[in-house]
């Protein structure tokens, strides 16, 4: 079986199940190994970019391959399925290597982020369990593959995590923004106040509210709409309907509201209401909330709060995750049990210390005075 016809069987395993943004990883993935796969010495009559974007946008997206593609895209995937090598030849420790490095390299020649490729070797070591399952390969041997692999970063840099103080300066510039900052300075703030992912605070809907007239109320959130892109969802829409990240699907997750955050969503729900599906944030035009919208309101508000030049260089809330980030590191500043903290975010205990271990504020300065003190006892 040649590599190109096991990639699309692979993907036809996997698609059913998957979630869109997994769908959209797995496509990724196998174009840059399918890339690899072809013959080194062959002569390309396509682009790259004509290549994979045939790959990507059809051979691996079951809901468009069984559609005729344009002639161009045709002419590209019958060369391909006409050329790739064998999935044999992965039982050979150079070709494998040959692959990991083109998964550890961006279209430039640089290299990859770490996340990046980390994402993409588990979607190709995945792929040849499989294989070995169907008995095209005796062995996955892409763990005996030795190489530096990039490291990743897997705690939160507390350069971008804001204060209270200029949190509340961005969310008042966020208003200022037309048009439509007014109506997004609340979903900003759930992010801020409450740590809600933004899958989260875009599907947040009034049914997920419990919030007296003043104090503290609680977000009973239920599910999430990661931005995937609307070719790999099912309902053709950008957003994919999931279940809470980390979570059983039908699990909820309770987060208290603060009384400046429940004042903040009475003020937009007696000023903006919802949209006929009972959302809090929708798009300009209705609809989903695009991540584009709300990624234009975000960068002009770091403009108007720390000037021009401060937010093209500083990593401060560069992000709207950012806020969410800032959330936790204040729960876990203010002394609440790291359970506690847990909980609220949607974590495990285990990521969040290792995650925001460096985001804790005088945990130097403690640790000082204790050395400090034990030396005097000697």
């Amino acid at each position: 079986m040649t590599w190109y016809d096991f990639a699309c069987k692979y993907v036809d395993l996997k698609w059913r199940d998957a979630a869109a943004t997994y769908r959209r990883s797995i496509a990724e993935a196998l174009t840059t190994a399918t890339v690899a796969m072809l013959p080194p010495d062959i002569g390309k009559p396509f682009t790259d970019k004509a290549i994979r974007l045939a790959l990507r946008s059809w051979a691996f997206n079951c809901g468009r391959r069984n559609v005729a593609p344009p002639p161009r895209t045709g002419q590209v995937l019958d060369w391909i399925a006409r050329n790739t090598l064998p999935v044999a030849d992965l039982e050979d420790l150079t070709t494998i290597r040959c692959v990991l490095d083109a998964l550890a390299s961006r279209l430039d020649g640089t290299a990859a982020a770490a996340t990046v490729f980390n994402r993409k070797r588990m979607v190709l070591s995945n792929a040849l369990d499989y294989a070995v399952e169907l008995e095209l390969l005796n062995e996955n041997l892409v763990g005996k593959v030795k190489r530096n692999a990039p490291k990743a970063r897997t705690t939160v840099d507390r350069r971008s995590v804001v204060n209270p103080s200029q949190a509340r300066e961005l969310l008042t510039a966020v208003t200022k923004i037309q048009r439509s900052g007014p109506r997004l300075t609340a979903f900003f703030a759930v992010m801020y106040f409450a740590a809600l992912r933004p899958e989260e605070a875009v599907n947040l809907r009034k049914t997920n509210l419990s919030l007296p007239r003043a104090g503290w109320g609680e977000l009973h959130l239920a599910e999430a709409t990661p931005d995937a892109g609307k070719q790999w969802t099912d309902s053709g829409k950008a957003r994919d309907e999931r279940q809470l990240k980390h979570r059983a699907k039908g699990d909820t997750r309770t987060v208290p509201c603060p009384p400046e955050l429940t004042a903040l969503l009475h003020n937009h729900l007696e000023n903006h209401g919802t949209d006929p599906q009972g959302r809090l944030f929708w798009g300009e035009r209705g609809g989903e909330l695009d991540s584009s919208t709300y990624g234009r309101v975000w960068a002009k508000a770091r403009q108007l709060a720390f000037g021009a030049d401060l937010a093209s260089s500083s990593a401060l809330a560069r992000r709207p995750y950012d806020l969410r980030h800032a959330a936790v590191s204040t729960w876990l500043n203010g002394g609440v049990p790291a359970t506690q903290v847990a909980e609220w975010a949607g974590h495990s205990v285990a990521v969040l210390l290792r995650v925001y271990a460096k985001c804790l504020d005088g945990q130097d300065d403690t640790a000082r005075r204790r050395v400090e003190a034990a030396l005097r006892q000697g």
